[in-house]
């Protein structure tokens, strides 16, 4: 082999290596024929290569059982940022897409990126500078208020350790009603099961034990006490599907989005199928079973009239009166398109 295929194969070889070692940090357990798919190369040359690993004190270790495999062990400190091109590029994309919903997010999220790129090797640097992103608003973003780092931070921690919190309800505008307030409601102990974010919100998962029922709350709806360390036995969600429950929650804590245009009706819909499908920033209003009140706004009236048509059911208790024009506006340009 001539001195530049020497090279070559090895700077190969250091390249699959890399990947490799990329690849065992990201699952607990990794078959043979699965590696060797993944790196494109025979089962052979990747026994090989994990061999090389091992060489140089990694701790991959055999799992043994029916299906066998490999897997990387506990206690080894991985060399800062192995990333293969896709995941290089793959960060570059979510640093700069990363939603504004958490305090100070987009401004770290922009000196993480430059920190990634400093220290990358340059073709890999060179991928991530390639994905210079503009982000524009799209006129249906409407996220919640941003939340502050220290209170996801309670949140998360608390749910991971499944640790009771003691909360209270804030007013829309983020105010704290005082105990001699009509809408005061007293600190409530909640068991949290689940952090979600849908829609640009933060919603907890929760059950609660004054109501003993499980409810969605805004993150940034809840005044949050100090951490009570007391942990609690996890409970089975009703359903067992967490973004189902969100989803068709109707009394999520939302309120209706600063629009130039806000009009409710009544709908022959059930509230959770209504909460599914309803825009961010929507509320709805459970009535009956078979009847729920939407309050959703619009950059103008026909647009919340259209959105409205859109459940394809019967509407009552239109209101203002703005929107019971733009509904008759509507079915005239409608019926207009028949006669056409």
């Amino acid at each position: 082999m001539s001195t530049i295929g020497h090279h070559v194969a090895v700077a190969d070889t250091s390249r699959r290596a890399l990947r490799l070692l990329s690849l065992l940090a990201t699952r607990r357990r990794w078959s043979l024929p699965e590696l060797a798919a993944r790196l494109g190369v025979s089962e052979r040359t990747a026994r090989r290569d994990i061999e090389t690993l091992r060489l140089l004190d990694y701790p991959i270790r055999p799992v043994h059982g029916p299906t066998g495999g490999y897997q990387l062990g506990a206690g080894h400190t991985l060399p800062p940022l192995l990333f293969d091109d896709e995941q290089a590029i793959a960060v570059a994309v979510a640093l700069q897409t990363a939603p504004s919903t958490v305090f100070g997010l987009g401004q770290d999220a922009a000196r993480a990126l430059d920190t990634l790129e400093q220290v990358m090797p340059a073709r890999l640097r060179a991928a991530m500078e390639s994905l210079r992103l503009t982000r524009l608003q799209n006129y249906w973003e409407f996220p919640g208020p941003p939340i502050a780092p220290d209170a996801l931070k309670t949140v998360g921690r608390a749910v991971r350790h499944q640790h009771l919190l003691v909360v209270e309800a804030l007013r829309a505008d983020g105010t704290r009603p005082d105990p001699r307030d009509a809408d005061f409601i007293p600190p409530r102990r909640i068991e949290p099961h689940h952090l979600v974010v849908w829609a640009g919100r933060w919603y907890l998962v929760a059950y609660d034990l004054t109501e003993s029922t499980w409810r969605v709350h805004r993150v940034d709806r809840l005044h949050l006490q100090t951490p009570t360390g007391t942990p609690f036995t996890p409970r089975g969600l009703p359903g067992g599907d967490v973004a189902h429950f969100v989803m068709t929650s109707h009394d999520r804590g939302d309120t209706p989005a600063e629009w130039q245009c806000v009009g409710t009706a009544r709908l022959r819909l059930a509230a959770e199928t209504v909460a599914r499908w309803a825009p961010g920033g929507s509320v709805v209003e459970y009535l009956d079973p078979q009847h729920c009140r939407l309050t959703l706004g619009a950059w103008s009236w026909a647009g919340v009239a259209g959105i409205l048509a859109t459940f394809d059911t019967e509407l009552t208790e239109v209101e203002p009166p703005e929107l019971t024009m733009a509904c008759h506006r509507l079915v005239r340009r409608w019926q207009a398109i028949g006669n056409s």
